[in-house]
Formats: structure tokens, C-alpha cells, sequence
């Protein structure tokens, strides 16, 4: 199961074509356009987000709202479009008045991605490496959550920290937690932090500076088996964080004990495995974040990611203009003041479409039945050599 997108910031349209999925899968837009709605929200959002409203339409691999196993293919519309058709347009020449981004912004892929493919106008790295990108990638890994809901998955995030700000709250409070994070401009789950955290970004705001933080993501009901040892590009969680960190400003990813656990003894670090009751063996602990060898192991997903503060400053850094080689300050695109909060969504999509890929190569089927049954036969399978009940 693959898929690829395309579209710009300020063009007609974002696309994407997803092969791979099972015939037979129920999709409604009305699922896809909520995580959507999702991303669009946050305090620290700019200007484009009251101009956007962004809703998936389906153009191919969907009758009567089920897959039909050819390729699915999606477009979000850009309303903003309808300002740039002349500056953006797929033909022709650019308007007389056109004037060229020549300052790169400090941080951005602006200057190496001119670099790369010798671009004068730095338009052409930043409408592409545009964060605009992730409404795509939502509506995509969106679909891929339809799929593993089916089959029990649940998926939680919140917002961690931002700046200085950390939340008290762990990944076990989470599930309880959802509805008071739906409802937080911050999609932070502890009301004294989210109060702190607000002011953090009315300050930036105001002083013309940008916000990073912390994500932490939570996949439940994970069956345990997905991924593989066997080999180093079938290790799921080398495929999740590579997956995480390619989301625009991820600079660092944890699972489970991270990063803490390389300062801790390995009998602090590691979880023993004990006879339970229900599942027959289990963890009191989960410090491995729910992934041992690169393989699911039955316990919850845990991972958080550092994400950090958008590169495009209303006081811009030193730069350099690459047209006259002299000193000036950094281009000025409209943009967020903080879009942690957004990122968690696009966290969840980014990791629902991995676990996905992984789900579909572990359980196969040509049709969602098919694949159901397999899954089925795999889970009786796990309780009798789980629980040693003979064959």
C-alpha cells in the first residue's frame, strides 16, 4: 500500500493517489474532512487558516461510498488559489509585476532547495516544502485510520509542551482525557499548563517570534507482530519515526523511555514479562513504548516528537540576497505563530498511514472481508500460544 501527492501552497488544488487498499472499505468524505477541521484549528494559527476550509473530494476508486480496489484517488481545493492564479499559473509567463523571493529565510528549506535545483525564485522551494502539504497527508493517513479502526486501533494525542511549558499529564490519562483536549485551543490536556502555554504564544505573537514543543501520540489495542525483525527497513519503529520526523519543523523523536533511558541501568529500563489473567503475558511497565526489535509486542504505542518553532519570523533573522549578495533580512511569508497543535493531528494521520502500510502487509486480502478473516484466525492463534492451550 503506497501512495503519492502533489499540489503547492497557493496552487489550484492539493492530489493524492493511494494504491493498495482492500476493496470492499466504507469511506465517507464526512470522516476524512473531520480530521481536517482538526488541523485547521489551534491558538497560534495564521491568516490562511480563516481563508481554507478544507474538504476531500474523491475522484476515482470509490463507488457508492466503498473502495473498489483500484487506485483512490483524493483532492483538497485551495481556496486562496483564486489570489495567486496569475502567480501561480501552470502555463505561460509570469505577470510583468512579479517580483522573485530572494532572501532566504533562516531555517527553511529556502536556500537548500535552491541550491538543489538551481532555482533563482525561492517560490519554487517554498510552495512545495509549505507545511500545506500536511492537509494532504491528513486526508491520506486519515483513510488509513478508517482501515485500523476497524480492527480496534485507537489513537490519541495532546500537546506535551510548548516553549518552557511542560503538562503534567502521561500517555495511561490520555484516553480519559480526549474530550477536554478536543476542546482546548492548545489540544493540551492540563488546564493550569494550556493557561500558561496561551500567554507563551500571545508573547511570541506579539514580539514577532515563533513557538516549538512537544507531541506525544498514543496508538491503543495494537495487536502485537506488526513490523518485523528480520530486517533493518521492516523495523516499524524506524519506519514510524522516519515517517514523524518528515512532517515540516519534527526535529527529534522518542519511543517510550527515549532518549531518558540512556542514562538509566537496563534493569531500570527494560519491562519485565509476566503471566496475566486476560492476555496471558503482559508488562507492568511500558518503557519500550509498546515496540521491542522493531515489532509491536501487544502494549500501547508511545511516542512523543520535538517539534521546532516555525522558521518564518515577523522580526526575520539575518540573511542573505542571493540576488545581490548583500545582507537583508530573512523573507516574510504570512504564517503560524505555534502550529504544535495542528501537528499532533497530522502526527495521528502520519502514523495511522504507517501502521496501516504494515497492517495490509501483515494480514493481506484483496477485499476487506478476506483481510478480516485473516486478522481473525491470527488473533486465535496468539490466545492459544498465549494462554498454552493445546491445539
Amino acid at each position: 500500500m503506497r501512495y503519492l501527492s502533489g499540489g503547492e501552497s497557493h496552487g489550484p488544488c492539493l492530489t493524492a493517489i493511494i494504491e493498495g487498499l482492500p476493496a470492499g472499505l466504507e469511506l465517507e468524505n464526512k470522516l476524512i474532512n473531520k480530521q481536517l477541521e482538526r488541523r485547521q484549528q489551534g491558538y497560534g494559527r495564521g491568516e490562511r487558516m480563516a481563508i481554507e476550509k478544507d474538504r476531500v473530494e474523491f475522484l476515482s476508486g470509490l463507488r457508492f461510498n466503498r473502495t473498489i480496489g483500484s487506485p483512490l484517488t483524493l483532492s483538497i481545493k485551495n481556496r486562496d488559489w483564486k489570489n495567486w492564479e496569475e502567480l501561480m499559473a501552470a502555463e505561460g509567463s509570469p505577470p510583468p509585476d512579479a517580483e522573485a523571493v530572494t532572501c532566504p529565510r533562516p531555517g527553511h528549506a529556502d536556500l537548500a532547495g535552491a541550491l538543489k535545483y538551481n532555482y533563482r525564485d525561492l517560490r519554487l522551494v517554498l510552495e512545495r516544502s509549505s507545511a500545506r502539504e500536511t492537509a494532504m497527508r491528513v486526508a491520506v493517513g486519515s483513510i488509513g485510520r478508517v482501515l485500523l479502526e476497524r480492527f480496534g486501533l485507537k489513537f490519541y494525542s495532546h500537546v506535551a509542551a510548548i516553549g518552557p511549558v511542560n503538562s503534567p499529564t502521561s500517555p495511561n490519562e490520555l484516553p480519559g482525557l480526549a474530550g477536554r483536549v478536543e476542546k482546548s485551543p492548545l489540544r493540551c490536556a492540563d488546564a493550569e499548563a494550556e493557561a500558561a502555554m496561551l500567554k507563551e504564544v500571545a508573547r511570541a505573537k506579539e514580539e514577532g517570534d515563533t513557538l516549538g514543543g512537544i507531541i506525544e501520540l498514543v496508538v491503543m489495542d495494537v495487536p502485537p507482530g506488526l513490523g518485523s525483525h528480520v530486517h533493518w527497513d521492516r523495523r516499524l519503529d524506524g519506519r514510524l519515526a522516519g515517517s514523524l520526523m518528515s512532517i515540516q519543523g519534527i526535529k527529534g523523536i522518542e519511543i517510550g523511555a527515549g532518549f531518558a533511558a540512556a542514562s538509566r541501568r537496563g534493569s531500570l529500563v527494560h519491562d519485565p514479562i509476566v503471566p496475566d489473567q486476560d492476555r496471558g503475558l503482559g508488562r507492568p511497565t511500558n518503557r519500550a513504548g509498546g515496540l521491542e526489535g522493531g515489532v509491536t509486542n501487544g502494549e500501547m504505542i508511545i511516542i512523543r516528537m520535538a517539534m521546532k518553532p516555525i522558521p518564518t519570523l515577523g522580526q526575520p533573522l539575518p540573511s542573505v540576497d542571493l540576488e545581490t549578495g548583500r545582507e537583508a533580512a530573512g523573507a516574510v511569508e504570512r504564517s503560524d505563530v505555534c502550529a504544535v497543535p495542528s501537528a499532533t493531528v497530522v502526527a495521528e494521520a502520519a502514523a495511522a498511514w504507517e501502521l496501516a502500510v504494515v497492517f495490509r502487509e501483515k494480514f493481506g486480502g484483496d477485499f476487506i472481508e478476506e483481510m478480516e478473516a485473516a486478522y481473525r484466525y491470527y488473533r486465535e492463534t496468539l490466545n492459544r500460544r498465549l494462554k498454552n492451550s493445546p491445539r
